[in-house]
């Protein structure tokens, strides 16, 4: 355990070092470099774009109405993901049948890049969150619906055929082995989908949005508000860590039996 708590506690270390030493770099580049402020804002100008946006907001809007509309259509898109693949998933992978109508649909979209089609839902939806909403839905819905599948076609067989031998019907097999058995790759699959749903928001916000994180970079970026733009992709990277990590202890609180045989 000691051991363990060492390791931790180093790698721990590793971690705010490295990020100290980028800092470091962005400070001297800055200081010493002949860089413009449009090009690369140093450290200082970007914290006091933040500080203005967060008093005044930016274009007459809140950072925290930028920040809620994003979420909304964020958790949004994610929370009809789940309700959806995982259910979806769940049965194509228990039932052949079942999985081969839904699978040929999933794989046909898949590879299909969200913006590629994104042009259809604003004709279909307009520009309002309804045609955002669905974007992150369609991206957020395959890593899940996909690893549903992987995880029931990965259960040991031998839990299933040990069941049914002693009476079990198929509805106690599904809820009490294949559920339970699947529920870390769903996890990860939700993981992952948030992060496709992330990135795409990002792009469906620079395309067609009046607020939001994304469209806040790109309307900067028009009038070459470099700090801004810095302070929008800090906000990305440090809400995106933030929603990972609740990810993480959710999974360690509802799935306290992965890993364990």
């Amino acid at each position: 355990m000691k051991r363990q708590n060492k390791r931790s506690n180093f790698e721990r270390a590793l971690t705010i070092g490295t990020w100290l030493v980028i800092l470091l770099v962005w400070i001297l580049a800055t200081r010493f470099e002949n860089f413009s402020s449009t090009i690369l804002p140093s450290p200082q100008q970007v914290w006091s774009a933040f500080i203005r946006i967060v008093r005044e907001g930016y274009n007459q809007i809140s950072l925290w109405q930028h920040l809620g509309d994003s979420f909304k259509r964020l958790f949004g898109s994610i929370f009809l993901a789940m309700i959806t693949a995982i259910p979806l998933g769940l049965l194509s992978g228990f039932f052949a049948k079942f999985r081969a109508i839904i699978d040929s649909i999933v794989q046909f979209y898949r590879p299909i890049p969200p913006l590629a089609y994104y042009a259809l839902l604003i004709l279909w939806m307009g520009i309002e969150d309804g045609s955002k909403i669905t974007l992150l839905f369609l991206a957020a819905f395959a890593p899940i619906y996909i690893a549903c599948v992987a995880a029931v076609s990965s259960i040991n067989r031998d839990y299933i055929l040990s069941a049914k031998s002693l009476g079990a019907s198929q509805k106690n097999i599904f809820l009490k082995i294949v559920l339970p058995a699947a529920m870390p790759d769903i996890f990860t699959g939700v993981r992952t989908a948030s992060g496709f749903a992330y990135t795409t928001l990002v792009a469906a916000e620079m395309t067609a949005a009046t607020s939001g994180i994304g469209w806040m970079v790109i309307d900067a970026s028009r009038y070459l508000k470099s700090d801004v733009m810095f302070v929008g992709i800090i906000l990305m990277g440090l809400t995106g860590i933030a929603m990972d990590g609740m990810f993480i202890y959710l999974e360690r609180k509802l799935i306290f039996w992965k890993g364990k045989e």
